[in-house]
């Protein structure tokens, strides 16, 4: 292996409810504590955010932290409590390791994110917590005695893609304004070419889109017991997802193949990517090293060589006039360019065209 190879980085975002649990984490044991069948408890927390053009994130939490006060003491642990319950789809829990054993073994280094618009305190509590290199997801801010008063983060369909970006550029702290700076292609840690997302519903879209938008993985899930496929048929049909899969993330199932097949293509894909980057890099280095004019000049022969129109060949032989210090070997190929591009040698006749390379010819025979 090449030694500037780098070895290459894969993420697989995942979104949670329905996607890695069958179920709202908040229906799982939460809003039944309170006393509320789930059906009501979405009516009303809908119902909330459309009546006071409330985002529904919004309005789901002030209705936790509302709903909670006399039935419990609504912290952290309390939250985190709900999370150690949370069930999960088939395979789910030996599923991190098995990919991270494959990508090791491929030379592909796996890394795993959570982006949800349920809650971070769950999913922290949750079996699996600790599998994930960072959980983006709705959070609340805890006053002094530590009990959940305020919206800290959320996290809804359309601000998810801010998490994509940082994971791309390696900015995951979410008050990081460096997110917004630019990187260079061969600064970026995890191009979006590398990026698999994981979702299950609409409320997805705007990841899967910008996913597969910029080359990378989206793949829709459903769950295997009802066998609805409505909603990635849909996803499919829109060109928002390029595979469906059964949420089974067990052994040797559609989805292990696929992100299996996934690794392998990235693994040679990033050997290609790293020669073309050590070729850029080689050229740049070989400009830097000239002086302006001779970059000058080098891009006015390049220029003229991909000509493609008359006019275009005009402007370039007008600029390449007032360079009086062309070396014998620009000559010979400025020559080469005109015997060999239609473009130029259509019109050699042309009093400028004309002039300039007998000009060219004169000074070679000399």
């Amino acid at each position: 292996m090449d030694e500037g190879y780098k070895k290459p980085v894969i993420a697989i975002c995942y979104d949670f409810d329905k996607t890695l649990s069958p179920d709202d984490m908040q229906a799982q044991g939460f809003i039944q504590s309170l006393g509320y069948n789930v059906k009501d408890f979405w009516q009303e927390s809908n119902g909330l955010a459309s009546d006071n053009d409330m985002d529904q994130n919004l309005a789901y939490m002030y209705m936790m932290t509302k709903k909670s006060r006399r039935a419990m003491v609504f912290n952290k642990e309390k939250i985190m409590e709900y999370g150690s319950k949370l069930r999960l789809f088939p395979g789910v829990e030996s599923w991190f390791k098995r990919i991270n054993s494959f990508g090791t073994k491929q030379g592909v280094e796996v890394e795993h994110y959570i982006i949800s618009s349920g809650l971070k305190e769950m999913i922290e509590g949750s079996k699996i917590a600790d599998q994930f290199k960072r959980i983006f997801a709705s959070s609340f801010y805890y006053d002094q005695d530590g009990i959940a008063v305020w919206p800290a983060q959320v996290v809804n369909y359309t601000n998810k893609t801010q998490f994509l970006f940082r994971i791309e550029k390696g900015v995951l702290d979410v008050n990081d304004a460096a997110v917004n700076d630019f990187y260079p292609p061969d600064k970026i840690k995890i191009p979006f070419r590398n990026i698999i997302y994981i979702g299950d519903s609409d409320t997805d879209v705007p990841c899967m889109k910008l996913v597969n938008s910029y080359g990378g993985y989206s793949i829709g899930v459903y769950n295997s017991d009802t066998k609805d496929k409505s909603k990635v048929y849909k996803m499919l049909r829109e060109n928002r997802i390029r595979y469906f899969v059964p949420a089974d993330y067990s052994r040797k199932q559609p989805l292990e193949k696929l992100v299996q097949n996934i690794i392998r293509r990235t693994k040679e894909n990033e050997i290609l990517e790293n020669m073309h980057y050590q070729c850029e890099n080689e050229m740049n280095q070989e400009f830097a090293s000239q002086p302006d004019e001779q970059q000058r000049k080098v891009d006015l022969i390049n220029r003229l060589e991909e000509s493609g129109s008359f006019s275009q060949t005009h402007k370039i032989i007008e600029q390449m006039n007032k360079v009086s210090n062309w070396s014998p070997d620009e000559k010979k190929r400025i020559v080469r360019i005109g015997e060999m591009n239609h473009q130029v040698a259509y019109i050699m006749e042309d009093k400028d065209i004309a002039g300039f390379y007998k000009k060219i010819n004169g000074e070679i025979d000399q």
